[in-house]
């Protein structure tokens, strides 16, 4: 094949890595590889959901590195797509990337689904990093079907659409048999729990799993009617910490 002496070869491209961050107040060493150090301490760019938060990841992970010496870019949900264009420029030149959530893994009922999502297409390597999943580790400590099911995201906050949503979620579990899994807001938590209560039948399984990985970790699986007879004295303050409500028959 003839090629013309103006061609020029297409640089290499650096890789985006996705960076899980804890999912609380725990130490760095529990839940994160040495090797996330070694790839965080390589990078100069990194796409983050909130710049302070992230300053202060970084600082936990190393206390040598230079905060001012990076370049931050906000990725949330208030960002314009076409200021994704910007965001991968680095990776372009061949620069690494790192993406960094608030808490837990990147790209997982997160924002950083997006900028992955334009690195695929434009044909850039993609390198997830080990770390917490706050969905994971709670179906692996509810009992619940690991085989079979579904992440639901964040349910409607309008309560009747709420309501409805829980049902088809229910009827999913008993005509399906898969687990569904959902989350919300720590200061909606307990009005969920309660629509949870109200709405669902009394055979069906509930696993609340609050706080994991930390001191205030929570995990639980009752029938529902069983959660209904629970005093609420014992329960933990659902309005201050991040739960995953699992559902299963």
């Amino acid at each position: 094949m003839v090629t013309s002496s103006t061609d020029k070869p297409r640089p290499a491209t650096g890789t985006l890595y996705l960076i899980p961050v804890t999912l609380g107040d725990t130490t760095i060493e529990r839940v994160l590889p040495p090797y996330n150090k070694e790839i965080i301490r390589s990078l100069r760019h990194f796409i983050v959901e909130d710049v302070r938060s992230a300053r202060r990841f970084l600082k936990q992970t190393d206390r040598e590195i230079e905060i001012d010496s990076l370049t931050f870019y906000l990725l949330n949900k208030y960002t314009h797509p076409e200021m994704l264009a910007d965001y991968i420029a680095p990776l372009l030149r061949g620069e690494s990337v790192g993406v960094i959530s608030e808490a837990g893994c990147p790209a997982i009922a997160d924002p950083g689904a997006d900028i992955v999502a334009l690195a695929q297409r434009r044909g850039i390597k993609v390198v997830p990093l080990v770390g917490p999943s706050s969905i994971l580790l709670a179906l692996m400590a509810s009992g619940f079907n690991g085989q079979d099911f579904a992440f639901r995201g964040y349910l409607p906050i309008e309560a009747g659409e709420r309501v409805k949503a829980l049902k088809q979620a229910e009827q999913r579990i008993y005509t399906e048999g898969q687990t569904q899994l959902f989350i919300e807001t720590p200061y909606r938590n307990a009005k969920l729990m309660n629509d949870i209560l109200q709405s669902c039948r009394p055979q069906t399984r509930l696993c609340l799993a609050a706080g994991l990985t930390t001191a205030e970790e929570y995990i639980k699986t009752l029938d529902v009617g069983e959660w209904r007879r629970m005093s609420k004295e014992i329960l933990p303050d659902l309005t201050k910490i991040p739960c995953i409500f699992l559902l299963y028959q």
